[in-house]
Formats: C-alpha cells, structure tokens, sequence
C-alpha cells in the first residue's frame, strides 16, 4: 500500500473496488512503466552520461604513462553509475580501458588511474567515460598530448 496507485485502490470503497475493471488498469499501468525511462522519469535516466573533466598523462619511462582521469557523474547507485573509461588513439583505436567496479555516490568527481604502453607514434589520446546505463554515449570526452 505504499505507491501512489495502491492508495488510490485502496481509498476506493470495497463497492466500487468490485466494480473496476482491473484489466484496463494492468493495461494503463504497463504503459506508464513502458513510457517512464523513455520521458526520463526513472532515476537511473536522470543521471545523465558520464564526463571527462580532466586527463593528466605522466611518462613513467620508455612507452609507458600513467593517465589519471577525472570523471563527472550523478551516480545513483548500482542501477546507474560511471562504470568505466577509456583511452583511445584519435582515429578510434581502444589503448586502455579503466574499469570502475562500484558507485561513486559521495565522491564526485573522482579521478582515478590507469598505466599502459603507448606506441611513440601516438601523439595525443582520446579518453572518453562510460556509465552503465548510456554505455559511452554522449559524455564529454577530453584529447590531451602524450609527453614523449
């Protein structure tokens, strides 16, 4: 008896609770739940897409660098959260991937890092967040040159 719906039912007077036609209420109900994530009134849709905000790359010697990622994300919990990001070379090639295995409800941004090797060829990555509802859709992503 707790959602809005059941305390409608329930105000209903036992006479008139005989007298709804309860297949036009699955039938309303299922559209409201087939229409919420498409208006954005779930909480897991209004936490929007995961942003880069900042990318550091340092050279830890030969081909190697660490790159610490900081990422923007109205985590909600496990339903919807920033769940990973990745480093690409600028024609789209995946260099690395970060991977984040939980929500960061209370600490955002945070920044998080990742060690790989990149090719002396490559002049600049592009690294770009992902969450676990929108995958690596519209976030804003960041372009930042390799020292090498």
């Amino acid at each position: 008896m707790g959602t809005p719906i059941e305390r409608l039912w329930y105000e209903l007077t036992p006479q008139k609770r005989s007298t709804v036609d309860t297949s036009n209420l699955n039938r309303l109900l299922t559209a409201i739940a087939i229409s919420l994530p498409l208006l954005g009134g779930t909480n897991a849709s209004l936490a929007g897409n995961a942003d880069v905000v900042d990318v550091s790359v340092t050279a830890l010697g030969g081909s190697r660098f660490r790159i610490d990622t900081t990422v923007a994300h109205a985590d909600t919990g496990w339903d919807h959260y920033a769940n990973r990001w990745d480093v690409f070379t600028e024609d789209g090639m995946v260099l690395g991937t970060r991977e984040l295995l939980h929500p960061h409800v209370d600490e955002q941004p945070f920044t998080r890092s990742l060690t790989l090797e990149i090719p002396a060829d490559i002049t600049r990555i592009v690294v770009r967040a992902g969450d676990s509802v929108h995958g690596d859709e519209g976030g804003a992503s960041l372009t930042v040159d390799v020292p090498h």
